[in-house]
């Protein structure tokens, strides 16, 4: 009969022993990176320390009682006791953040009501009458050249030579309280946000045409910080429509007309060298001159404006009676030859 070594034997007994005591430390390994994980999760969702419901890493294990005479807990059972610990909450944790999204979908419900409520009272305030018009425009109501921006006085100044001050008459409403200068301020923007809110957005389906409209509309209303930001969406995103050279000719005008003729000189001219072939490239011409006009600018450099103007769409203007009563009008006033 063969015998084994007595050394082959042990060897075998020493690694059959220690299998149980291997599998129980990687099963105690991965419950104790489950705890860690779940402690994690709970310092995302309970903020500040509420509702941690697993112990600190810092706290100390407690002592364990045992009572004389009774078996000490299983590995598996103590594993399992863990397990359903962290099962219990998890659950936990699920309701709180159910909770949560119930929360949000509430404010979303009142956000759309308010949004909805803002839209009907938009809807029901009354539209202002306005469309775009200008020189040789017959889609539109025609604007006259002897309401043109050189006839104009500069918005917020007296006419010179009236002496009118523009100080508020006693009794104003818009005149600020003397007890309280910031009263009159509060008033002023709150009227001119209500003069702004009761313009009507246009919905043509056509995002170009509806934000030039808009803006002509607010021009229209003498909101002129408001519609030059519109024209200038219209220029500087949408160079290639058709109402870039309508959007940067009323640009210029809205300038002129709020008493910034520098401003106003350099949106007509870029109008016209941007757009030559564009609706309102002839408006533009002529409102240069009317700015150059404005700054006392000699007058050659206006008959300039004027002589140029007639060189390059003489026929457009002929066509237009308007325009061509105001720029003969114009040259005269500058002593045009």
């Amino acid at each position: 009969m063969r015998r084994f070594p007595v050394v082959s034997f042990m060897v075998v007994a020493s690694a059959l022993s220690g299998t149980p005591a291997v599998a129980q430390s990687n099963v105690e390994g991965r419950v104790g990176r489950l705890e860690s994980e779940m402690r994690a999760v709970q310092r995302k969702v309970f903020p500040g320390g509420a509702g941690a419901y697993v112990q600190p890493d810092n706290t100390p294990a407690q002592a364990q009682t045992v009572i004389p005479g009774t078996p000490a807990a299983s590995p598996v059972a103590d594993l399992t006791a863990r397990v359903d610990s962290l099962e219990s909450q998890l659950r936990q944790m699920t309701g709180q953040v159910e909770t949560n999204q119930h929360r949000i979908d509430v404010l979303e419900g009142r956000l759309k009501t308010i949004e909805a409520d803002a839209a009907a009272a938009r809807a029901a305030a009354p539209p202002a009458a306005a469309s775009p018009g200008g020189f040789g425009d017959t889609s539109a109501a025609p604007s006259t050249m002897e309401q043109s921006a050189a006839s104009r006085p500069a918005s917020g100044r007296s006419q010179s030579g009236s002496g009118a001050s523009s100080r508020p008459a006693p009794g104003d409403a818009s005149a600020p309280t003397m007890g309280n200068p910031t009263r009159g301020t509060t008033a002023a923007t709150a009227d001119r946000s209500g003069q702004v809110a009761a313009i009507e957005r246009p919905e043509t389906g056509d995002t170009v045409e509806d934000t030039y409209l808009y803006g002509y509309r607010l021009w229209a209303a003498k909101l002129y910080p408001e519609a030059e930001a519109q024209f200038k969406t219209v220029v500087n995103k949408y160079p290639k429509h058709k109402r870039a050279s309508y959007a940067q000719n009323l640009l210029g005008r809205s300038y002129l007309e709020d008493g910034k003729p520098s401003l106003a000189s350099l949106a007509f001219y870029d109008s016209y060298k941007t757009w030559p072939d564009g609706d309102r490239a002839p408006e533009s011409l002529y409102y240069l001159a009317q700015s150059l006009v404005k700054l006392d600018k000699p007058a050659a450099q206006v008959c300039k404006v004027y002589t140029e103007l007639q060189r390059t769409y003489g026929a457009k203007v002929d066509a237009d009676p308007k325009m061509k009563a105001g720029v003969a009008k114009g040259r005269a006033a500058s002593n045009c030859s």
